[in-house]
């Protein structure tokens, strides 16, 4: 003879049904937060043009690299227009100046008087010396493969340009250590010469994981 079925708890089957249908239930709004880019508060302006951004990369940039990191962050957003029918700020581009390339985030004045092209060891292409001035900022032909990348033009092209607190600060510690200023002195200087548009976060790594949280996908530029 064949078994007789067990009889079915028409109650356990209401409750299993019943459970299952909160446990997926509850997993919808996770899911759904997953989905949206993480907001920018106050603190950090810098973010607020990827909350709603399509499409986001940031550009981690820890060394100067021939500038590199500025062509890269610049390429991204001009590629992503060609061909693409985006609507203003569907496309945003973050480069984060950090560790040693944190001294491209200041003017003329600060690599003069510090004599950073000494220090990070960047060549003036006009002189062919130690560089007085930021040469990729206000970019003159031959000093970078793009000028039309020059730190000085990111910002209306559309990158959001960073630089680390830390590394700023470390740097201008330092040197200004080494023509015999005060550290709290030379780091309000280099503070009070940022080129126009760059922001200053806590620190570039912190920068960059942030843009990630905001749903940035990740190039190494440095």
């Amino acid at each position: 003879m064949s078994p007789v079925p067990a009889p079915t708890d028409p109650r356990r089957s209401f409750l299993s049904r019943l459970a299952s249908g909160a446990l997926a239930l509850t997993a919808l709004p996770i899911a759904a937060r997953r989905a949206h880019a993480e907001p920018a508060p106050p603190a950090e302006p810098w973010l607020a043009p990827f909350v709603k951004a399509t499409h986001k990369q940031v550009f981690d940039g820890p060394n100067i690299n021939a500038g590199f990191p500025m062509a890269f962050a610049g390429t991204y957003l001009n590629t992503m227009r060609e061909g693409r029918d985006l609507k203003p700020g569907d496309a945003q581009a973050m480069l984060v100046l950090r560790h040693g390339a944190a001294v491209l985030a200041v003017n003329d004045t600060i690599w003069a008087k510090y004599k950073l092209g000494a220090s990070s060891n960047v060549t003036d292409p006009q002189t062919k010396a130690p560089a007085l001035r930021n040469p990729y900022a206000n970019a003159k032909p031959g000093d970078m493969n793009n000028v039309d990348y020059a730190l000085d033009k990111l910002p209306a092209l559309g990158v959001t340009l960073v630089a680390c607190n830390l590394a700023v600060t470390k740097l201008a510690e330092r040197a200004g250590a080494a023509i015999g200023m005060k550290p709290e002195d030379a780091v309000a200087e280099w503070k009070a010469n940022l080129l126009p548009g760059v922001f200053l976060a806590p620190s570039g790594v912190m920068a960059v994981g942030r843009a990630q949280e905001t749903g940035c996908s990740y190039c190494y530029a440095g």
